[in-house]
């Protein structure tokens, strides 16, 4: 059975339109602007075909593997349908499981439960936590964290010297990222495969950052595992997928005990209950599955099949070219890198700007210029000390020092056009690259001018001393004058100055020294760029 959607037949560069691609956003100095959606290494929109083909889908709704009613058995079909077509995606041998999970991190929680008793778990500190915490969760397994290498050829090294050095000589495990999500960086995951399996160990591959940008072949790879989440992929409909080995999987107890993890269930004279569990993937796959978004997931895949992955790395590359060209003239900003400048990498990119903290700038760039980013340690604490130069163990939460700035299939070009305008840096100016900001329908980034008018005169002062968040005046507690990290933003209440995350109406941005968080580089900031580009319009 199959069900007609409205997403077939259509041109290259429509599979990969996004939602949301002509929101428009209200700004602080009044006004709206087109959203820059810059944060899809966190979480992708949905691709315009997904959509159509979830919407086309809906009204077919049905109970899987338990009906035998007409939408019953045709959404067990999508849902067995998309399973292969996620296998094909991710090019799996022919006794390779495909199993249906929450999110990346779902996935390899369900690995982890499926370790065999006594598992040896290696795993690089620069990981994401979703592949950085689960494997001390299980009993009788022992993790180790290896450091940060500064080259791929390192990585390998240290991987095989590890491995070749444990003892009991038991089941080992190696976990590892193919892109990074905090630098972009890829690594070498096939010579990690390599060494792991000479030293009779096996190896997950963490493919969240990887799937969306470049083909992922798990035999060619030759990986035993590879994870990832349709919310990155342009499908955030709730799912994600575990692809690989069924042997540990076919041991473990079920992820989940329930309905349709279960073959049969009878009770024993004793009055206990015997189950006997499918050794498929539905051993891990109880409850009432999310078909929209396992339906979902493999729209994406067929999308990005169908535009073609040479199309997408070529012009993802172009534009990550155009960005990094653009930073390397301002002088205030350093771009993080793991493994060097020349390294290859997907379309992400780190950097700290000089004087600036991470919150201030990232809501700077949503009030001032409608663009969405993040700010934080990104979920990979470890990493981001460690490329910020910081202790390893230095306590942080997730919002401390840096912030996410990336976009990905569907925006415009003109995101990175025109200009340049300058940002005041500390007490000094910064020359924004060309075309770093978009226009603003004549409110510029200085405040109610275009960029090419420049800066507009400095408004009277208000009481003196007085700031959003101190508006009697006197000495700020703060070096900013924008809300600290968790503080609420409130709604500005007639005849007071505005407590919203903005300075007041006229008020100045004070020009004090900064003092970072404590076990955070001085004077620095963090922005991510993770620019999974894809145009909205024009030649893929």
């Amino acid at each position: 059975m199959s069900v007609s959607t409205v997403a077939a037949d259509r041109p290259l560069c429509d599979e990969l339109n996004v939602l949301g691609r002509d929101v428009q956003v209200p700004l602080a100095a009044g006004g709206e602007i087109g959203y820059a959606a810059l944060d899809y290494a966190a979480s992708a929109p949905a691709l315009q075909r997904v959509w159509d083909d979830v919407a086309a889908y809906a009204p077919y709704y049905g109970s899987v593997h338990r009906g035998a009613g007409y939408l019953s058995q045709l959404s067990t079909d999508l849902f067995e349908n998309a399973r292969a077509t996620v296998a094909d995606f991710l090019g799996c041998r022919d006794d390779d499981q495909v199993i249906f999970t929450r999110s990346t991190t779902d996935s390899l929680n369900l690995l982890a439960a499926a370790l065999p008793e006594a598992t040896r778990v290696f795993v690089f500190e620069t990981e994401h936590h979703a592949a950085l915490l689960p494997w001390e969760q299980r009993d009788g397994v022992d993790v180790t964290y290896l450091d940060a290498p500064r080259t791929p050829r390192q990585a390998v090294d240290t991987l095989e010297k590890a491995l070749a050095a444990r003892d009991p000589y038991g089941p080992a495990l190696v976990c590892v990222t193919g892109a990074s999500n905090v630098t972009g960086e890829i690594w070498p995951v096939k010579e990690l495969a390599a060494a792991a399996h000479a030293h009779g160990a096996r190896i997950v591959l963490d493919a969240a950052q990887l799937v969306p940008h470049q083909p992922v072949h798990l035999a060619a790879l030759d990986v035993d595992w590879v994870a990832f989440s349709g919310h990155k992929l342009y499908a955030p409909f709730g799912s994600g997928v575990l692809a690989g080995r069924a042997d540990w999987l076919q041991a473990a107890d079920p992820y989940l005990a329930g309905g349709g993890a279960s073959r049969t269930v009878a009770r024993r004279p004793d009055g206990g209950v015997d189950v006997a569990w499918h050794t498929t993937a539905a051993r891990h796959e109880a409850g009432s599955p999310n078909v929209i978004g396992a339906y979902a997931i493999a729209s994406a895949c067929r999308a990005l099949t169908d535009a073609g992955f040479d199309t997408v790395v070529a012009r993802e590359q172009e534009l990550i070219a155009r960005v990094r060209t653009g930073l390397a003239e301002i002088p205030e900003v350093r771009v993080l890198s793991l493994f060097g400048d020349d390294a290859h990498r997907v379309g992400v990119l780190s950097f700290v700007v000089d004087g600036w903290d991470s919150g201030d700038l990232a809501g700077a760039l949503s009030a001032r210029y409608g663009i969405g980013v993040r700010d934080g340690l990104f979920c990979a604490h470890p990493l981001v000390r460690a490329l910020l130069g910081g202790a390893p163990d230095s306590p942080a939460e997730c919002g401390s020092p840096a912030a996410l700035f990336g976009c990905g299939a569907g925006p415009p070009d003109s995101v990175l056009r025109s200009g340049p305008f300058r940002l005041w840096v500390g007490k000094r100016r910064w020359r924004a690259p060309t075309g770093l900001f978009p226009p603003t329908h004549g409110r510029g980034p200085s405040g109610g001018r275009s960029p090419q008018e420049g800066p507009r005169s400095r408004q009277p002062t208000p009481a003196a001393g007085a700031t959003a968040n101190n508006p009697d005046g006197g000495k700020a507690e703060r070096h900013s004058d924008w809300p600290a990290a968790g503080e609420p933003r409130t709604t500005p209440t007639a005849g007071k100055p505005k407590d919203n995350g903005r300075p007041a109406a006229g008020a100045r941005r004070p020009n004090r020294s900064r003092t970072p968080p404590p076990g955070h580089a001085a004077n620095t900031c963090g922005t991510q760029y993770a620019s999974r580009w894809r145009p909205r319009r024009g030649p893929c």
